[in-house]
């Protein structure tokens, strides 16, 4: 396994949750939240399911400029310098860039575990193992890994690796993003889907070859200002760049077009939980198959639904199947289940009543 001190852990955390609105607000947007009601933040889970691998000093946190007392808050063990700021989010790319040219300036030798910073990882055990077997891998070998998750049902809503072989660690044949659910029973039924889970590894040096090559006008952008990078001019510097810079996701850009990307799957309990949908899934269930807060929330003929409210707040709900309700102190969503994806369509239209005061 790579050497700790050359070993660094960047935490992508600029995203603002649009989808469990009106939970997740731009303020204050789901990787600051205890959606799963642990105890923790989602950054918070995230910094220290790493923690016991890479140096405190090791990890650095891309968020928007907005979050940065944030990240400083639920990770007090960083520093303000390990806080890189987004101006406005480019999508995955950028924002992977932006860590890999800083690294290179740090050591050129490092290698880096890129991981989102607000999944949920049940099996920390088995994913300890699985990154031990990527980092073993990148280490001998030029090599871009991604990590795979076993699927346990055809969802639509992830993108998909195919594996070329049964290996531990395979070349990836192919991603796809987010099929309909025929093609989706299709990858499940084939054995050799697996879902992407957004979480990669690889050396820097050979992450940025691989924009190099395939993302020129990123790798233009941010070679140029690398000298800026870890100076008092890197945030006018980083200003222009995103300002100027296309925005595409990592996997379009350099995943999908990359000849040397591995994949190394298995199954450690994950989601992403990026829906009400996906959080009722996983949550306990009472009889009636509601997921409810314990105290306050009296339901009536009420059957499948997910009910969150504030701390405090009583509710009755009286004939009710398979519903969303989310109360906060300004905002109430009340949605059948099945109809969650036009969660941002509500948003669009507070935000063109009202303004961005509940968003």
């Amino acid at each position: 396994m790579s050497d700790k001190k050359t070993l660094y852990c960047v935490i992508m955390a600029g995203g603002v949750g649009t989808r469990f609105w009106p939970e997740s607000r731009q303020s204050k947007p789901k990787q600051f939240l205890d959606i799963c009601d642990t105890g923790k933040s989602f950054i918070r889970m995230t910094f220290e399911r790493f923690a016991h691998l890479v140096p405190k000093e090791n990890f650095l946190v891309v968020t928007n400029a907005r979050y940065k007392s944030l990240v400083l808050e639920h990770i007090p063990e960083l520093t303000e310098q390990q806080v890189l700021c987004e101006p406005i989010g480019r999508n995955t790319a950028p924002c992977i860039c932006y860590a890999s040219y800083h690294l290179r300036n740090i050591d050129p030798e490092a290698t880096m575990i890129v991981t989102p910073a607000d999944h949920l990882i049940l099996n920390e055990a088995e994913f300890h193992t699985i990154v031990g077997d990527t980092l073993d891998f990148v280490e001998s070998n030029n090599a871009l890994m991604t990590i795979g998750i076993t699927p346990s049902r055809p969802e639509t809503g992830y993108g998909y690796i195919q594996k070329s072989d049964n290996a531990t660690i395979s070349r990836v044949k192919c991603f796809t993003e987010k099929p309909n659910l025929e093609l989706a029973q299709l990858f499940v039924q084939s054995g050799e889907f697996f879902w992407n889970s957004g979480i990669f590894v690889w050396k820097v040096k050979d992450i940025i070859a691989a924009v190099a090559e395939h993302l020129p006008e990123h790798h233009a952008l941010f070679d140029a200002i690398a000298d800026k990078l870890g100076t008092e001019a890197e945030a006018e510097a980083i200003a222009q760049v995103f300002s100027e810079c296309r925005a595409i996701s990592i996997d379009y850009g350099v995943m999908e077009k990359a000849d040397n990307v591995y994949v190394r799957c298995g199954d450690f309990g994950w989601s992403d939980v990026g829906t009400w949908g996906s959080l009722y899934q996983l949550s306990r269930k009472d009889k009636y198959a509601n997921v409810k807060p314990s105290e306050g929330c009296y339901t009536y003929n009420t059957r499948s639904s997910i009910v969150s409210l504030p701390k405090g707040k009583v509710a009755v709900i009286n004939g009710l199947r398979d519903y969303i309700v989310v109360d906060t102190d300004d905002v109430l969503l009340i949605c059948p289940r099945a109809e969650e994806q036009n969660i941002k369509k509500y948003i669009d239209e507070v935000k063109y009543n009202n303004g961005d005061k509940h968003i």
